[in-house]
Order: structure tokens, then C-alpha cells, then sequence
């Protein structure tokens, strides 16, 4: 526990009599009216300082001390008003045609939003309608920060208007904890960072409150769904067990959550699941899909995949090593070095014609599968954020190759957008090295592969991962762009037969257009990868360094 100090003013008037006191109240008055009328002057200054001090100073000083019984809290030196400082270095807005180009299509998007499905989760922009998953407005919060580092100042405070007077966590409907915690809680923490504007840490508050029943559990691994009016916590309706990736990517949020208010309950409640998953038993430090709440074990035979169900969970282990300061003794980096360790031995295969390096999965966690998510092309960014802050050079190595093949599956494809899914040639089952099925052709408009040319371009000030970024972006104009938005389509085989499905995510916005943006910056250093981490949902949250 940190030891508070107070400093105080000792102010002594009065008489002493040969060591006893005499009458108090003539004494005051006879010194008083004794005194000049600069001394007198001087007493009034010094009081009215004393009042300034108990009734401004100390509030502050208490609040930003009252902090967690085992002290780490309570170190934090990371001031955030210097942090918003930092920060709106990175609202400068386009200073180039393709910046411009990322920020029209944001308002194309977001006229569409605006217009059709203001206030609800996600535009239908082919029918002109909205969808609700949660109904909090999350195309609105997972755009705020996008919207500050574009500079588009009418947007952001239109959105934060909204926030203000309209999004409200009473919400009487089951919301998933993981979604909500890296798109709502990220998107509102990120926003008072970028802005200062303590309304957003109001609201982020709130809504952690809301979630902290998940976590109530035998186990301390949390309950993917809660009712946020009634509070109550369960598994989900389809099976007994989370999700492994969505209750290890919730850190990021919580740890911050905690050292913005104070309170120490947040960062409790995720690193007790730090914890927990880190003492159980692992294959090379690879972790199964699924993990259940009452027993706190993994899915017996469940696939090993760094798609979807797991992919979270490896990036971050990193990031939260990164974000509390890399410290050398922190098991989290540990574990991350031994899961690459794994994902190198038993998981990265080669195509046997074009040598394409792909990462697999592992059925019943011991059946190889030669399948790829798109959503394991977050890998290579964090891979090369990895070796940025000292990982070893084999890290570096897998990040270039794999970031390639994925570069792949995009050109591979005639509209040049990826699918969801790709298979590679394993035995010869196929003539080519890379094949996509039917089922998985579509394409949601997600932000992976951006997300890693945007940070190998910002690491390393090669300009070919903006070259490449713009093949593809000029494919998500040319084959998702409609007139009330963007869409994800259903084939991207065929450039005559996209399929539109008529959805835009909130991701779009919060996260594809904004990597786009930062991958075209002139200035590749326009978010402080030394002073930021970004969480899963790309909002960025201040690193800092606990004594």
C-alpha cells in the first residue's frame, strides 16, 4: 500500500504565562488587533490557501490514490492528461490522396449509418435498414476513435452527443462479454484517452460494473453472456463452455479500466483468468478452443486453431506484457514465446508447389488441417510487434512469410478480396496450391491483413505494405462499396457474382478503415506504438510503466 503524505500548515497564535495559559479569548483578540495590516493580510492569504488546498487539491490526490490493497495500482505514474496530450498529436486528419481516399469512404459509410440506422448496431445498407445484435449503438462507439484520428470533428461530437444522452447499459437483453468489452468498453476508454472527455470513462465505468457478474464463477473463468439490466450471468445457450480467445481478451480493457477510475476490481477479475490458464496444462503452449466457467479446464479434444475461438488469446499475451511495461519476470511473455515455439513445430506447413507458408489447425488437438482463417492474419502484425519489443528473430522470420501468404489469398482471388477461409494443398488434393470452398467464399469486410501491413509499414517505414494495402483497398471499393455504404459480399470468386449480403459491421469502420488510414499516413508514427498498445478491436490504450 502506498503511504500517503499530506502536507500541512501549522499556524500558532496566542500567549503563554509563565507555562500557563491565559484567558483565550482576550488573548486572540489582544494579538490580533496587534497585528499590521500586512501581517494580517498574510494570515488571510495563507488561510484562504489552506482552504484551496483541502477543497481542489486533495480530491484529486485522493482519487488517484485510492487504489488496490496490494499496492500495484497505486504506483501507476502514468498521468492521463499527459497521455490525452500525447494522443491528439494523432488527430492532425489526411495528408495525403489515399489518406483522403480512406476518410471519404469512412463518410460515405457513415452518412449511410447516420441516415438509415442511427442509433442501432450495424447498417443494412442494401435495404436500407439497421440490424440489432446488443442494441448499444455499436457502429457509433466503435467509430469514435476513428473518427478523432481523421480529425472529422462534426462526426466525433455528433457521436459523442449520442453517447452522452442515449447509450444506456439498462438494456434488458443478453450481450457477449467479449464483444462488448473489446468493441463498447475499448471504444469508450480509447475515446477519453484521444479526447479527455471524462463523460466516456463515465460510461466505460458503467458498463464494467454491468459485466463484472461473469466473472462470478467456481472457477474465475468468466460466463460468456450477461443481461446487462438484470445482471445475471451464464454459458452460452449452444454449449457449457466459453470460448477460450474471448475470456483471455478482456485484459487489455479491464487493466485499464482500473488504473483510469482507481479501482482495482477489474484487473483483479482478469488477471485471476491469467492465472488460471497459464497453470493449465498446454500442447507446446498451444490452447484448445473452448474452456468451461465451472470447472476452469479446457474442452477435452477440442481443436487447436489460431483462428477463430483462439487467435485473441496469443496476441494478447503480448500485449499485455507490453502494456504494463515489459516486465522480465512476467509469465505472460513466457507463455507467448513458448506458443510461437509450438505454433512453429507443430502448426506452420509449407504448399508444396509454391512453398506458401500457411499456419494450420489441429483437430481433437492432434489432426493437422491444412485451413486458415482469415482471421489468422492478425498473426503477422503481432508477430513483428513481438520482435520490435525483443522477441527472437525466428518470430520475424514467420511474420514476413506469413504476412505474404496472406497477401495471397487476397490476389489469388479475382475481385481481389480474400475469403473467410482458405485450404492449401496438403497431399495433392488439389491443382493449386491455395483453394477456397463454397461455404467459405464470403467476404465480411475484416480488418486482419491491414491490421498487419499497417504495422509492418509503422515498424519498419517500407512503403510497399502501403502499395499493397492500396491493391486492396481499391477492391473493397470496387466490389463492397453501395450507395448507402459498404457491404460484405458472399463470393469473392467471382467478380460478376459477388452475392451482397446486405450487412456492414461496425468493424468496418472502427477497425478496417482506421488501419487503412494509419497504414497511408505519411507519418508512420502517427500512433506512438511507444506509448500506445492497441486492443483486438483496434482502440488504443495507453502503455504504462508500473514501478
Amino acid at each position: 500500500m502506498a503511504e500517503r503524505s499530506q502536507s500541512h500548515i501549522a499556524l500558532m497564535l496566542g500567549n503563554v504565562n509563565d507555562g500557563k495559559p491565559v484567558n483565550q479569548r482576550r488573548s486572540w483578540k489582544r494579538v490580533w488587533n496587534g497585528l499590521s495590516r500586512f501581517q494580517k493580510n498574510l494570515i488571510f492569504t495563507l488561510i484562504a490557501a489552506f482552504i484551496f488546498t483541502i477543497f481542489f487539491l486533495l480530491p484529486q490526490h485522493n482519487q488517484q490514490n485510492a487504489h488496490s490493497d496490494d499496492g500495484r495500482a497505486s504506483h501507476h505514474r502514468i498521468n492521463n492528461q499527459n497521455v490525452v496530450q500525447v494522443a491528439k498529436q494523432v488527430s492532425a486528419g489526411p495528408t495525403n490522396d489515399r489518406q483522403r481516399a480512406t476518410v471519404e469512404a469512412f463518410k460515405h459509410a457513415w452518412r449511410g449509418y447516420k441516415e438509415f440506422a442511427w442509433g442501432h448496431d450495424n447498417l443494412k445498407p442494401i435495404s436500407e435498414g439497421y440490424h440489432d445484435w446488443f442494441g448499444l449503438g455499436l457502429t457509433i462507439v466503435d467509430s469514435l476513435d476513428t473518427m478523432y484520428m481523421m480529425d472529422l470533428q462534426d462526426e466525433f461530437d455528433e457521436a459523442r452527443n449520442w453517447v452522452d444522452q442515449h447509450l444506456k447499459f439498462d438494456v434488458n437483453r443478453d450481450v457477449n462479454l467479449f464483444e462488448v468489452t473489446i468493441r463498447v468498453l475499448g471504444g469508450l476508454l480509447s475515446s477519453y484517452h484521444l479526447s479527455g472527455d471524462k463523460m466516456f470513462l463515465e460510461k466505460a465505468t458503467d458498463l464494467g460494473n454491468r459485466l463484472l457478474p461473469c466473472f462470478d464463477t467456481p472457477s474465475g473463468i468468466p460466463y460468456s453472456d450477461i443481461n446487462l439490466e438484470t445482471m445475471k450471468a451464464h454459458a452460452p445457450k449452444w454449449s457449457p463452455d466459453s470460448s477460450t480467445s474471448e475470456v483471455t481478451t478482456l485484459q487489455l480493457e479491464f487493466r485499464d479500466l482500473s488504473y483510469s477510475v482507481g479501482n482495482p476490481i477489474y484487473e483483479q477479475v482478469v488477471s485471476v483468468i491469467n492465472r488460471k490458464v497459464h497453470e493449465l496444462n498446454k500442447k507446446e503452449g498451444l490452447v484448445p478452443i473452448f474452456i468451461n466457467a465451472h470447472t476452469g479446464q479446457f474442452r477435452e479434444y477440442s481443436t487447436i486453431s489460431l483462428g477463430a475461438r483462439g487467435d485473441s488469446y496469443y496476441e494478447y499475451l503480448l500485449k499485455q506484457w507490453i502494456q504494463f511495461g515489459k516486465k522480465n519476470d512476467d509469465f505472460l511473455i513466457e507463455d507467448y514465446k513458448t506458443a510461437i515455439d509450438g505454433v512453429l513445430n507443430l502448426l506452420v506447413k509449407r504448399t508444396p508447389k509454391e512453398k506458401h507458408l500457411y499456419i494450420g489447425e489441429l483437430i481433437n488437438s492432434k489432426d493437422f488441417k491444412p485451413k486458415m482463417d482469415h482471421l489468422v492474419c492478425f498473426m503477422p502484425g503481432t508477430l513483428i510487434l513481438g520482435f520490435k519489443n525483443g522477441m527472437p528473430e525466428s518470430h520475424l522470420n514467420l511474420a514476413r512469410d506469413l504476412l505474404e501468404t496472406c497477401y495471397q489469398t487476397y490476389m489469388y482471388q479475382p475481385t481481389h478480396l480474400a475469403p473467410e477461409i482458405t485450404y492449401f494443398n496438403l497431399n495433392g488434393e488439389s491443382e493449386t496450391d491455395m483453394y477456397v470452398k463454397v461455404n467459405d467464399a464470403h467476404n465480411l469486410l475484416r480488418p486482419e491483413f491491414v491490421e498487419s501491413l499497417y504495422y509492418f509499414y509503422a515498424l519498419t517505414g517500407n512503403k510497399t505494405y502501403q502499395d499493397m494495402g492500396w491493391e486492396v483497398f481499391q477492391a473493397f471499393e470496387k466490389y463492397t462499396k453501395v450507395k448507402q455504404g459498404y457491404t460484405s459480399i458472399g463470393n469473392v470468386k467471382n467478380v460478376l457474382n459477388t452475392r451482397p449480403r446486405d450487412m456492414m459491421e461496425s468493424f468496418w469502420l472502427g477497425e478496417t478503415l482506421k488501419y487503412f488510414y494509419l497504414l497511408f499516413s505519411d507519418d508512420r508514427n502517427e500512433v506512438d506504438l511507444e506509448k500506445f498498445v492497441f486492443n483486438t478491436e483496434a482502440h488504443p490504450l495507453p502503455i504504462r510503466e508500473i514501478q
